[in-house]
C-alpha cells in the first residue's frame, strides 16, 4: 500500500472543481494562450479546483505529448492557488500509468482515473486502479461514468476505497449517481475523503443533498456554478441527516437548467461556444470526434440562454 500526507486543501475536496477546455487554432494545432486564459478564467471565478485534461477538455484527441503540454501548463497556471487534478485515463493500463507518472513529477496534486469501455470484469477495474496507485504517491480520484467509460458497481468502489491508501475520492457521474453516493457515503463515512457530480451539475441538488462534495462541471459557466454551491452549502441537515437544499441554491440551479439540458445534446461544441462569446477562446474550434457542431438555431437557442444568465455572471 501507498502511505499519503495530505495537505489540507487535499485532506477532504470540496466545491467546484472546473474543468477547463483544451482550444484548438483554426489549422487544429493547441492554441496555448486561449488555454492560459481559459484556466485563469476559471481561477478569477471563484473555482476551487481545476481538472485537466479529462471528457471536456477532449482528452481522447489529444496526443499523449499534447496531453502532457496541457497538464503543464495548468500546473503552472494555477500555481498552487487551488488543487490540479490530472486527468491520466488512457486505453491501457501502460499509458494510464505513464500518464500518472507525468502528471506526479510536474507537481500535480490528485490524479483521476476512468477505466476503459473495454476492460469486462470487477477484477479488471481493480487491476486497473491498483496498478496505477502502486505507481504513484498522490491521491487517486475515481472516475466512474458508464457513457464514456466502464461502469463501476458500488462495491467495487467501495473496495477500492478501502484496499488502497491513495484512493480516497470519487468523482461520480454514472446513470444512478445520486444511489451509488448515498452507498458509498454510508458504507465508508470519512475514509472516502471527496465525492463530487459530474454532468455538468445536472443532478447537484440531489447528490449534495446525499453527501457529496462538490462537482466538477465544464468552466464556461463557473461563476454561476460556484453561486450555486456557495448558496447550497450551508452544512444544515434535515432530521434524518441528510443535507438541506436551500431555497436561494435551488432558485440560482434552476436558472441553470436550460443550459445544463442544452449541453447534455452537445457537449464539448456548448462549453466551447460559450467561451468562445465570454471572449475567453479565440476560436469554438473542436476536434474530430466531436460532439455534434451548432446549427444557426442551435446558436440563437444559446444565445438566448446566455442572456437570460447575464445577470448571473460575474
Amino acid at each position: 500500500m501507498t502511505t499519503v500526507k495530505l495537505s489540507k486543501e487535499l485532506q477532504n475536496p470540496r466545491g467546484v472543481y472546473s474543468i477547463p477546455v483544451t482550444p484548438f487554432k483554426d489549422n487544429g494545432e493547441l492554441d496555448i494562450k486561449s488555454l492560459r486564459r481559459c484556466i485563469e478564467f476559471c481561477l478569477e471565478k471563484g473555482a476551487h479546483g481545476i481538472v485537466l485534461p479529462v471528457n471536456a477538455s477532449e482528452v481522447s484527441t489529444l496526443t499523449d505529448l499534447e496531453r502532457d503540454v496541457v497538464m503543464k501548463e495548468g500546473v503552472q497556471v494555477v500555481d498552487n492557488a487551488v488543487p490540479f487534478v490530472a486527468g491520466i485515463t488512457g486505453s491501457s493500463i501502460e499509458q494510464s500509468i505513464e500518464r500518472a507518472k507525468v502528471a506526479e513529477d510536474i507537481g500535480a496534486d490528485s490524479l483521476m482515473a476512468m477505466p476503459s469501455n473495454r476492460i469486462q470484469s470487477a477484477q479488471m477495474v481493480c487491476d486497473y486502479f491498483g496498478s496505477i496507485s502502486d505507481a504513484v504517491q498522490i491521491p487517486i480520484w475515481i472516475q466512474n461514468n458508464d457513457k464514456q467509460g466502464k461502469l463501476i458497481s458500488s462495491e467495487t468502489i467501495i473496495s477500492l476505497i478501502n484496499d488502497f491508501d491513495n484512493i480516497i475520492y470519487l468523482k461520480e457521474e454514472s446513470e444512478f449517481a445520486g444511489h451509488v453516493i448515498s452507498s458509498v457515503v454510508q458504507a465508508l463515512g470519512r475514509k472516502c475523503k471527496s465525492i463530487m457530480g459530474g454532468m455538468g451539475g445536472r443532478y447537484l441538488l440531489d447528490e449534495y443533498r446525499r453527501g457529496s462534495s462538490g462537482t466538477m462541471p465544464a468552466g464556461h459557466f463557473t461563476d454561476i456554478v460556484v453561486n450555486i454551491w456557495n448558496a447550497l452549502d450551508t452544512n444544515k441537515k434535515d432530521k434524518s441527516g441528510n443535507n438541506i437544499i436551500s431555497d436561494q441554491g435551488r432558485i440560482l440551479w434552476e436558472a441553470l437548467l436550460p443550459s445544463l439540458n442544452f449541453e447534455n445534446q452537445f457537449g464539448v461544441t456548448a462549453y466551447k461556444w460559450v467561451f468562445w462569446k465570454r471572449g475567453i477562446i479565440d476560436t469554438p474550434k473542436t476536434r474530430l470526434p466531436s460532439s455534434k457542431p451548432f446549427d444557426k438555431l442551435d446558436s440563437l437557442e444559446m444565445e438566448k440562454i446566455m442572456d437570460r444568465l447575464s445577470p448571473l455572471m460575474t
